[in-house]
């Protein structure tokens, strides 16, 4: 799936040589020891819309959970109130829990969605992360 692992880090990326912080990932227990309890819930939720539709390599690290196939498609940010899902599309999308601007970059639309409860994903945001992972497989 990656198109490189970097040989310091041993972390995966969709670009040989990518830039970035050189850390090790975490596990995903380590990760979660350490958070709010919503995290995990939120977290398995959102796996559960991406279960079958392929390869998805999880990566916790300090700030959050990056989903990556082979290039980041998603990310998880741990907030005090909720879970920022950040992922990218090549249209705009709207939803009650995208509140921050929509941001324009290179003909794709970053997107930010606030999620307090795991069923915050079930009338839409879901459907929007499986979008986002078979953009970035098309790619």
């Amino acid at each position: 799936m990656p198109a490189w692992t970097c040989p310091q880090c041993g972390r995966q990326f969709g670009r040989n040589k990518q830039s970035h912080e050189c850390a090790p990932a975490m596990t995903l227990d380590e990760y979660f020891s350490t958070g709010p309890e919503r995290e995990r819930p939120i977290f398995e939720a959102v796996m559960g819309y991406l279960d079958g539709l392929g390869p998805v390599h999880v990566e916790p690290v300090s700030v959050g959970i990056f989903l990556k196939n082979p290039r980041k498609f998603a990310e998880l940010r741990p907030m005090q109130n909720w879970v920022a899902i950040s992922f990218s599309l090549t249209r705009t999308a709207r939803h009650r829990t995208i509140v921050r601007k929509v941001m324009p970059y290179n003909g794709r639309y970053f997107h930010v969605a606030n999620i307090t409860e795991p069923n915050d994903l079930h009338d839409g945001i879901g459907d929007l992360l499986i979008e986002a992972y078979q953009e970035v497989a098309e790619r």
